[in-house]
């Protein structure tokens, strides 16, 4: 599944071209495009969607969604160490066979 998450700006590089920042999603950090919200501010909270900051969003609104998110089990999903869901999953029983 690929998810448009909140996350605040934590730095911008101003000398990157295209424009770029680095984004706290609830504690995991990634870089991502700024270009389409290039008045965005260190602090303030954007929304993502596969490496491209789209909107800004205010923080009571992207902190409600990512607790949401995270509750949901989506964080994970989204950013989570992918070797460590497929041991997990690999793990669970297949869906309608007995575990003996």
């Amino acid at each position: 599944m690929c998810l448009a998450v909140p996350g605040r700006v934590v730095s911008i590089d101003d000398t990157a071209d295209p424009l770029t920042g680095l984004i706290d999603f609830g504690g995991v950090q990634k870089q991502a495009c700024l270009e389409y919200v290039s008045d965005v501010k260190v602090g303030e909270y954007v929304i993502v969607h596969v490496g491209f900051a789209l909107q800004r969003l205010d923080e009571e609104s992207a902190l409600a969604s990512l607790r949401l998110f995270e509750e949901l089990g989506l964080l994970e999903e989204e950013f989570g160490d992918a070797w460590q869901q497929a041991a997990r999953q690999a793990a669970q029983p297949a869906e309608g066979s007995e575990v003996r």
